[in-house]
């Protein structure tokens, strides 16, 4: 099934502040009570995020481009393209997260023509490292939240 990305518009930002994942995941989960500033967060230009859609106009999925894909004590000193990704949560640990991958990569290369991409992954998040390898990413660094 092909995707595309678009720009996140307000009906989507709106709809991943309802997703809800199950332990462990749950850490993406947002805050019920800071729907409004996390619509806010995801409309921000600044913050590039995009709508992941599978045709004809399913959305499962968003990715953002630059700052939102950086957490607090990684070392990004090294010039870059970091990527942030969430997948509807009823879609996760299905087998398809390469080929979601592989269409946020694709969308990167055309859309911005980094030199590095780079992806930063909690350790718990053994899915998503799985996936990212997958797609020949390799650890750099690790270090603690």
């Amino acid at each position: 099934m092909p995707l595309s990305i678009q720009l996140l518009n307000k009906a989507n930002a709106r709809e991943i502040t309802g997703w809800h994942y199950d332990p462990p995941y749950d850490f993406y989960n947002l805050n019920p009570n800071e729907i409004e500033q996390n619509i806010k967060y995801f409309l921000a230009p600044r913050n590039k995020f995009y709508s992941i859609f599978e045709e004809p106009r399913e959305f499962v999925g968003y990715c953002s481009f630059g700052e939102d894909g950086q957490v607090p004590g990684g070392d990004y000193s090294m010039p870059g393209l970091d990527i942030g990704m969430g997948i509807r949560p009823n879609l996760t640990g299905q087998g398809r997260g390469h080929y979601y991958v592989a269409a946020v990569l694709d969308f990167a290369q055309r859309m911005f023509a980094p030199s590095i991409v780079r992806v930063t992954i909690a350790l718990f998040n053994q899915r998503a490292i799985q996936v990212w390898t997958g797609v020949e990413f390799h650890t750099v660094d690790t270090f603690e939240y």
